[in-house]
């Protein structure tokens, strides 16, 4: 009994895993001339530095694949979603500054300062900022939960797969999501919203 209660969580994470990687399968790309086009494409945030000080990959990789996505005219606008909850800490603002210096029109660029979450940037995205459909821009198993979140909101997402971080940084990033989509689970069972929503903001 002992052991059977031990191995549950376990076997949960597997099925969670799994049920995620199977909707989300044909939906996320490598290439942008297997893609199809959006108006959107939602860029997912993450810090530009890791604790230690050092550039952070994931960031570096996104900013690659959302400039990419644009300039092969897969989404017309990228909007930018991260978390602002201090006048210190701005991944919106810090992903925007980049993908101008990678060429992208700031009339281009629409942020969300309160993607504090997956689920509040997929959320969000719908109802403040009216797109019932979109290209969700980060790295593979990031997308693949995005796009499963989605359609539980009744949204239609595919993914543009950002590089990957192996090694070390990438593992522990790993571990975090296994943990992140058993939590999928319990956000859609019990119905939960983002923390903020708001006045809309229209995307032309």
């Amino acid at each position: 009994m002992i052991l059977l209660l031990l191995l549950l969580p376990v076997f949960l994470l597997g099925i969670a895993n799994l049920w995620i990687e199977q909707y989300a399968s044909g939906k996320t790309f490598n290439s942008t001339s297997k893609i199809s086009k959006n108006k959107v494409g939602l860029v997912l945030g993450t810090s530009p530095w890791r604790v230690d000080g050092s550039k952070n990959l994931f960031f570096q990789y996104r900013i690659q694949a959302a400039a990419k996505l644009y300039f092969s005219h897969k989404v017309d606008y990228l909007l930018v979603s991260g978390d602002n909850g201090s006048k210190y800490y701005d991944e919106p603002t810090a992903i925007k500054e980049a993908l101008m210096a990678a060429g992208v029109p700031e009339n281009r660029i629409y942020l969300d300062y309160a993607g504090f979450r997956t689920l509040d940037s997929v959320v969000r995205a719908k109802e403040i900022f009216g797109q019932s459909s979109f290209t969700v821009v980060s790295q593979q198993f990031h997308n693949e939960r995005a796009i499963f979140l989605a359609k539980s909101k009744g949204i239609e997402a595919i993914g543009f797969n950002a590089q990957d971080v192996k090694g070390k940084n990438g593992l522990k990033v790993k571990l975090r999501e296994a943990l992140a989509r058993a939590k999928v689970f319990f956000d859609i069972i019990f119905q939960v919203q983002p923390k903020y929503l708001g006045d809309e903001i229209s995307i032309p």
